[in-house]
């Protein structure tokens, strides 16, 4: 281990991150400091001479962990003032530049409480979800409308089915955007209206999740769409549409809960359970990730991380729903929901279309039982 230990003050007021980085036992010190000063002044420390810059501006290299195997955890402290108030450039700071190093991943970072109530997480939570779901006690329900090139009709028909056998949420598939097949607004209002049409049937409302992508206004229209339509959930990928985009949606639509979808993580070297912290702290009411034992290959610690960061105490920030997914089916509802516990979303999509048309409304009732009677001990 070298470096100082970080006071108190220090601790409070500033940004720590933690990363992973390939290298040998007599570079890896170097390589710290090239991390630290490349995340905060990008140029040689020899050309700075403002002493409050060089105390206050310029990383810090506070621990280094031989992790075995080649590998260095490596925690670097950055000032916080630095970020602003900025989604993206919060992301720029911890991993702008570093991410083009191939032998370096973002592991974690730990937010100050100024920053953490600059961006304020969720504008529900994963209370405001249950409250919608009229689920208090329970684990909630989701599925997914697919695959890309059904009509509008055609999706509107499935989410009649998935409504009338009671899931709590029904959302796009992540590719459903603005397609000439379905085209967003056809779509939308072809999907609220089988949502009410089934609540008139069933008695319980279940709550339509469209798909938004665009520039940020195009998805701001989109929302105010949606609104339009009596619709209060909506779905983002933030890695996709900009994580200041984000912020400034979730805010501009305080009525909405938004879940955010995962796609395009995998290939930035950020670690999965750090995704899901930030995601919250950005606005994210649900995080949808990939569950283990599914099509994807996270491991059980993985996912147990990612739904602690999703739920665990993070300064006044409400906690979120954690949204297990990819290749869930219906015959590991009892595993996961005790893995997870209560306080989660299932999405069931692909598992759930297998059945026939005529089928699937009784194929999702017997998802929803599944989850409603499980019994927690």
């Amino acid at each position: 281990m070298t470096g100082g230990a970080m006071s108190a003050a220090e601790a409070s007021s500033n940004i720590t991150a933690h990363y992973r980085v390939r290298a040998g036992a007599d570079s890896i010190e170097d390589r710290a400091r090239k991390i630290a000063v490349e995340q905060s002044v990008e140029m040689p420390l020899a050309g700075v001479r403002d002493p409050a810059i060089l105390a206050e501006i310029v990383g810090k290299v506070r621990a280094i962990f031989d992790a075995g195997g080649g590998y260095f955890d490596v925690t670097v402290e950055l000032c916080a003032r630095t970020v602003g108030r900025d989604a993206g450039q919060l992301l720029n700071i911890l991993f702008g530049n570093t991410s083009m190093h191939d032998d370096i991943s973002l592991e974690d970072a730990e937010i100050p409480p100024a920053l953490l109530a600059a961006f304020g997480g969720p504008n529900h939570g994963l209370d405001g979800l249950r409250e919608l779901a009229e689920a208090k006690r329970r684990a909630m329900t989701c599925s997914a409308l697919k695959p890309q090139g059904m009509s509008s009709r055609q999706l509107a028909d499935l989410a009649f089915e998935f409504a009338k056998g009671g899931a709590d949420f029904i959302k796009d598939d992540h590719g459903l955007a603005n397609q000439d097949y379905s085209p967003f607004e056809e779509r939308v209002a072809a999907c609220a209206r089988a949502m009410r049409e089934a609540f008139r049937i069933t008695g319980r409302l279940t709550h339509y999740v469209p798909s938004l992508w665009g520039d940020f206004e195009e998805i701001d229209r989109g929302l105010d769409f949606a609104a339009g339509e009596g619709l209060s959930v909506a779905m983002l990928a933030p890695a996709i549409i900009g994580a200041s985009n984000f912020v400034a949606l979730k805010r501009k639509h305080p009525r909405f809960c938004f879940f955010a979808h995962p796609s395009f993580t995998g290939g930035a070297r950020i670690s999965p359970p750090l995704y899901a912290k930030l995601y919250r702290l950005f606005g994210a009411d649900a995080v949808i990730f990939a569950t283990f034992g599914g099509r994807f290959g996270y491991s059980q610690a993985t996912c147990r991380a990612i739904a602690d960061a999703s739920r665990e105490p993070l300064g006044e920030l409400p906690p979120a729903a954690p949204v297990p997914a990819g290749g869930l089916t219906l015959r590991r509802v009892a595993e996961t929901l005790d893995f997870y516990g209560e306080d989660t979303m299932l999405l069931i999509g692909g598992d759930l279309l297998l059945a026939e048309h005529d089928k699937l409304a009784d194929e999702t009732r017997a998802f929803v039982r599944a989850v409603e009677t499980y019994s927690f001990g």
